[in-house]
C-alpha cells in the first residue's frame, strides 16, 4: 500500500496548495535568498516553525523550507529563506523567477513553542533564525505574556538582515542577543545563564547545526535544566 501511494503520487496530495513567486530577496554575503509565495485557496494555515515541500521542477522533486512568516489568509503569503547549503540551494538564485508556479506541501513539523514555562530563550544559530522570524511575526500581530530572549550567533554580519532582524524583534517585544562570531565570539551555555539570570524557570527552543545543539542540551542538563524543556528542530530529511 506504501509503495502504490508514492508510485502514483498520492503522498500528501491533501496538502498541496498551488502558488506563484511574487518577490525575491538576495543576501549574497550571507548566500540566503528570501523567497515570497502568494498561495491559491487551500492552504489549511499553519503554526510559526513549521515548514513546507515546495516545488518548482517535477524532475528535481519536492524540497523541504522552513516558513518565515506567520500566516494571514487575507493576502495568503508564505515566505521562505533558503541558504546555499548544497547543490539545489545554491542554484536557487539562479532558477527562482518572479511570477514563477510552484507548489506547496504542508505544513508539517511541530516545532511549535507551545509549552506552559512563563519564560522562553530561543536559539537561531545561522540560518536556524528562520523559525524563529515566523514566531517573531506571529507574536507582533497576536502578542503574549511570555517573556522571550532570541539568541543568534552568526558566521557573517548582513546590515540589512541585521536592521529587518531588530525591527522584527522590537515589534513582537522580544530582547535580541546578537553574536558575531569574529567580534563577539562562540556562543554556549554559561554566557546564556550570565545574560538571562532566569534561565531556571525557561524553556529552551533550539535550532541550527545538530551538533551545537547537542551540545548546548547536555551543558544545560548538567546544571539542572529538564530535559523536556529543551526543544531541537532536527531538520534533517536524508
Amino acid at each position: 500500500m506504501a509503495a502504490f501511494l508514492t508510485l502514483t503520487d498520492r503522498i500528501g496530495a491533501g496538502r498541496k496548495v498551488q502558488g506563484t513567486i511574487a518577490s525575491l530577496n538576495d543576501y549574497p554575503a550571507l548566500r540566503i535568498l528570501e523567497t515570497d509565495v502568494v498561495l491559491e485557496d487551500g492552504w489549511r494555515g499553519h503554526a510559526a516553525g513549521q515548514f513546507a515541500f515546495v516545488t518548482s521542477d517535477k524532475n528535481e522533486g519536492a524540497h523541504p523550507y522552513t516558513i518565515a512568516s506567520a500566516w494571514n489568509p487575507a493576502d495568503r503569503r508564505l515566505v521562505f529563506i533558503t541558504k546555499a547549503l548544497g547543490d539545489h540551494t545554491s542554484r536557487l538564485r539562479e532558477h527562482f523567477k518572479i511570477g514563477m508556479p510552484v507548489t506547496v506541501e504542508g505544513p508539517y513539523g511541530c516545532f511549535d513553542f507551545e509549552d506552559a514555562q512563563p519564560h522562553q530563550i530561543w536559539i537561531g544559530a545561522g540560518i536556524g533564525i528562520t523559525p524563529f522570524i515566523a514566531r517573531l511575526k506571529y507574536r507582533a500581530a497576536i502578542p503574549d505574556a511570555k517573556t522571550i530572549d532570541l539568541f543568534h550567533p552568526t558566521a557573517t554580519f548582513d546590515q540589512n538582515a541585521i536592521a529587518r532582524l531588530t525591527e522584527a524583534a522590537a515589534a513582537a517585544g522580544v530582547c535580541l542577543h546578537l553574536l558575531v562570531d569574529d567580534k563577539d565570539g562562540r556562543l554556549n551555555g554559561e554566557r546564556i545563564r550570565a545574560a538571562v539570570p532566569e534561565w531556571q524557570s525557561a524553556s529552551i527552543w533550539f535550532c541550527g547545526p545538530t551538533g551545537f545543539g547537542q551540545s548546548l542540551r547536555k551543558d544545560f542538563l548538567a546544571h539542572g535544566l529538564l530535559p523536556d524543556r529543551f526543544h531541537q528542530e532536527l531538520f534533517q530529511m536524508r
